[in-house]
């Protein structure tokens, strides 16, 4: 697929006091030039292509670098294939049904057609209860979600576009039927990725200093760092 779509140059130079090699700090650039190049593109906005069978395994393969206490791999995805698609489709509809019993045939073939968009389609799912009972679902949860930033990050370095979506579908007993989740299981969201069609500006991110604070042994908790 394409290379790394964004100009390197827009990404800020560590200080010339740094002790750092040039070679750590071209591999520091490329991080940060990827990090922040990130953007979810929803997926209506994603169309085939999607990544090819080893762009796909390098993707998947992203996540088994996340941080994970005790080893215990406490998450997995789920990969929902074209010709799987009609049994998801078919779960969000029973879905809303479920919640609404009024929806109107037009509202169930929109929730429906969720199931259609993006040519790669994943559930992630997080397990509650594998292996040490002293590792609580917070961290697994969170194990899971760098999962995820990873798996995205890969698809971003690879030129596609990928979202995470989540809905009340996640917790319809249809849909946990569908993908044969133990009671200790819980689906997390689902990623979508594929060639991005259009897409919005990017959103302006906070600086670091809107959500940092130090704890200083003096005066307690200050802002910024």
């Amino acid at each position: 697929m394409a290379v790394i779509p964004w100009p390197l140059s827009h990404v800020s130079k560590p200080p010339t006091s740094s002790p750092r090699t040039p070679v750590a700090d071209d591999v520091a650039g490329m991080a940060a030039a990827l990090i922040q190049s990130r953007q979810t593109i929803l997926p209506k906005r994603l169309g085939a292509p999607g990544p090819n069978a080893a762009e796909l395994a390098q993707i998947l393969h992203a996540a088994a670098h996340a941080p994970d206490h005790g080893q215990l791999v406490p998450w997995r995805f789920v990969l929902v294939p074209e010709a799987s698609r009609p049994m998801l489709a078919d779960v969000f509809a029973q879905a809303l049904l479920e919640r609404d019993p009024e929806a109107t045939p037009e509202q169930a073939e929109q929730a429906r057609e969720k199931a259609y968009r993006s040519p790669v389609l994943l559930l992630a799912v997080v397990e509650a209860e594998r292996g040490d009972a002293e590792i609580d679902l917070a961290e697994r949860i969170v194990s899971a979600g760098c999962a995820v930033q990873n798996m995205l990050l890969m698809a971003t370095a690879q030129g596609y576009g990928s979202a995470l979506t989540s809905g009340k579908a996640l917790k319809a007993a249809s849909l946990r039927d569908l993908f044969q989740l133990a009671a200790s299981e819980q689906a997390l969201c689902f990623i979508s990725i594929g060639t991005v069609q259009s897409r919005k500006a990017a959103r302006a991110r906070p600086a670091a200093g809107a959500y940092v604070s130090t704890l200083d042994a003096k005066r307690g908790i200050v802002p910024g760092f």
